[in-house]
């Protein structure tokens, strides 16, 4: 399968429907689906899989599968998605990670490449990440990123009013160093 990006450590690919097992890995475990505050039925991940790759078909990118280059295994997901904030739709860098992963610098890394790829592949002027605010891990992970908070809101999800924090890195304007390499059809 096509790379559609490479950092050091991880190449990210278009999620298939083979990576059904390992998604449900992720949107099925309680701890991991916290910032959520429920886990995924069947029926839902297929739903969430099957909407990455109607983003791929519509935006030209979404969530990827997140494969570590040593040993070819799926560890997560990553990517950018098309978000409503303010009244308009913003590029987001997302991502969620097996719990056996947590805490090795993956979701940073991944996150980096995103950004890169955002800013010179896909020639984005910014990119943001929206994050609940009860999430520390991934306020951190935004801020490794070259992200400032710029905004706050509460999105109604499942019955709950859950506040969110927005961050943002422009492109040309962040001090940050280049972490991925984005390969012009390779394959990892």
């Amino acid at each position: 399968m096509e790379s559609i990006l490479q950092t050091p450590r991880l190449w990210l690919r278009e999620m298939m429907e083979a990576d059904f097992p390992d998604l449900c890995e992720i949107l099925q475990d309680e701890e991991t689906m916290y910032a959520y505050e429920h886990t995924f039925s069947d029926a839902e991940a297929w739903d969430w899989l099957h909407r990455q790759q109607a983003r791929y078909r519509r935006d030209g990118f979404g969530l990827w599968a997140m494969i570590r280059r040593e040993d070819g295994a799926f560890i997560g997901q990553a990517g950018l998605t098309m978000q409503d904030w303010e009244g308009r739709r913003v590029p987001e860098i997302g991502y969620l990670l097996k719990r056996r992963h947590w805490h090795c610098g993956y979701a940073t890394e991944a996150a980096c490449g995103c950004r890169d790829h955002a800013f010179g592949t896909l020639g984005l002027d910014a990119v943001y990440s929206i994050i609940r605010d009860t999430n520390a891990a991934s306020r951190r992970v935004a801020l490794r990123v070259g992200m400032h908070q710029v905004g706050r809101f509460v999105k109604h999800y499942y019955g709950m009013d859950m506040p969110h924090d927005v961050f943002c890195v422009t492109n040309g304007t962040a001090d940050f160093p280049a972490q991925a390499t984005t390969p012009a059809n390779s394959k990892a």
